[in-house]
């Protein structure tokens, strides 16, 4: 069975392939100390990270843009199969993404700096700490929106709860403006996690 034939396999087969070349590098190119450099937090962070990241900007961009055309095109087919079969299984992994890349972050603060004191350091904003601090905060912020704000108004709009007209009406603006909030919040978040080890250590 090839694996690139389900999301299972595809992902089971990106992870072997990572811890692969990252044994080759460290034996062949190293003394085995550059494994340290291939840390599990990190990595399970960066990783979660592009899916919840990819999935908002997927429904910022694309998803959110496109079913406005579809309501708009009244000749057309409507958005009924997205909100049934793609907006729920995206939704998924978006807010599990967002719980993994958070943990996986605050893990890192906690032990990857090599002192459990750098997660205080980060959210207190201390010299050295600043810019991964702020980019903590916005990533914090922008979890609590997708599990305070996005989700649970995601399932009144797509029918998982029960909810009036109205009700569905106010949950898609309170959605949307958590959504775009965390489109916007995730510009200077990626800034000040990538600044933090290329060139913003403040």
């Amino acid at each position: 069975m090839n694996p690139l034939n389900s999301v299972k396999g595809s992902i089971t087969t990106g992870v072997v392939l990572a811890i692969v070349i990252s044994v080759v590098l460290s034996t062949a190119f190293g003394n085995g100390i550059e494994l340290q450099h291939y840390r599990i937090d990190r990595w399970l962070h960066i990783l979660a990270g592009v899916m919840w990241i990819g999935l908002l900007y997927y429904f910022n961009v694309v998803q959110t843009p496109g079913l406005a055309a579809a309501a708009a095109d009244k000749g057309g087919p409507g958005g009924a199969g997205i909100s049934k079969y793609i907006a729920p299984r995206a939704l998924f992994w978006f807010r599990w993404a967002a719980v993994v890349t958070w943990l996986s972050g605050a893990y890192y603060l906690l032990f990857g700096y090599g002192s459990t004191d750098t997660i205080h350091k980060a959210f207190a904003l201390r010299e050295g700490f600043r810019t991964i601090g702020i980019g903590a905060w916005l990533g914090t912020i922008m979890a609590l929106n997708v599990w305070i704000f996005i989700w649970p108004n995601q399932k009144k709009i797509l029918g998982i709860v029960p909810a009036t007209d109205d009700e569905k009406a106010k949950a898609r603006k309170i959605a949307a403006l958590a959504s775009r909030t965390n489109f916007v919040l995730s510009i200077p978040m990626l800034m000040c996690m990538g600044g933090q080890s290329h060139g913003l250590p403040f």
